[in-house]
């Protein structure tokens, strides 16, 4: 795989932007792509001051999920590619968890069609805005490869019912059916997509980076959880939360109707 399948907009903080860049393959999730971005989440997250990832892409596809033409060619191993399957999809469970797993908020730039894993890409990421090109769909029934693990991004992000018209069918959906069943977060003309993206991308930036680290981590260890210990467990997070310099600063500026003036600004 080329170095470069990857670009990192390294524009500073606080918002950054990852691109996929495998624009011939309509930007496949190969082994070493999913590694690559894993690594760049994880090293992103890291960093100081980052307060928002963009994930976008190149060519006229977001993401047409795992790069079948690799996975094919695993099938001439001895144990029939088993092993490398194992891996690759492994992998991906890897960089799934890394993105929501990752402090900072990630939000998808889609500008075309996401497929599969590439749709399961978009439901993992915390927020999504789509241009009226764009096309999601879980296609792997009409191949014999039922999409078993981008299920469980897409489930936990849309109703029960819908989730599985998508994955028993295989049929692509519209932007805006995407936003009415709560795939995305907004719909736009693709002339309006990066403006849309920026936009809210730099509302996010605005918050105090320690407070949405805490906040992102509660809100998906929550959803785990039954009523009662979600309860329990985000009532000890905003307890610990007063503690914080930010909120202190906040409820004070608040109070005294003037601007806060965040620590790590």
């Amino acid at each position: 795989m080329s170095a470069d399948s990857l670009v990192l907009d390294d524009g500073g903080a606080p918002v950054r932007t990852l691109r996929l860049n495998r624009p011939g393959a309509r930007n496949a999730l190969s082994l070493g792509l999913m590694q690559a971005l894993e690594e760049a989440v994880r090293a992103i997250d890291s960093a100081e001051g980052v307060r928002v990832i963009i994930l976008a892409a190149e060519g006229p596809a977001f993401c047409a999920g795992h790069d079948l033409r690799e996975m094919a060619a695993l099938r001439d191993g001895p144990d029939g590619g088993e092993a490398a399957y194992r891996e690759t999809f492994a992998g991906c469970v890897s960089l799934m968890t890394a993105i929501m797993t990752c402090p900072v908020p990630v939000i998808a730039r889609v500008h075309g069609m996401a497929t599969a894993a590439g749709c399961q890409l978009v439901a993992t990421c915390d927020l999504a805005v789509a241009s009226t090109e764009a096309r999601f769909a879980t296609p792997g029934v009409n191949i014999g490869l039922f999409c078993s693990t981008p299920m469980v991004a897409l489930s936990r992000n849309i109703a029960r019912k819908q989730a599985m018209e998508m994955l028993l069918t295989g049929e692509a959906i519209s932007a805006e059916e995407a936003h009415r069943i709560g795939l995305i977060n907004r719909v736009v003309a693709s002339e309006e997509l990066d403006g849309a993206v920026s936009v809210l991308a730099e509302k996010i930036a605005s918050k105090p980076g320690r407070i949405l680290r805490i906040g992102k981590e509660a809100f998906y260890r929550q959803l785990e959880m039954g009523v009662s210990d979600a309860y329990r467990y985000t009532a000890e997070v905003m307890t610990q939360n007063m503690m914080e310099a930010d909120a202190k600063e906040g409820i004070g500026a608040f109070m005294e109707k003037r601007d806060p003036n965040w620590t790590d600004h």
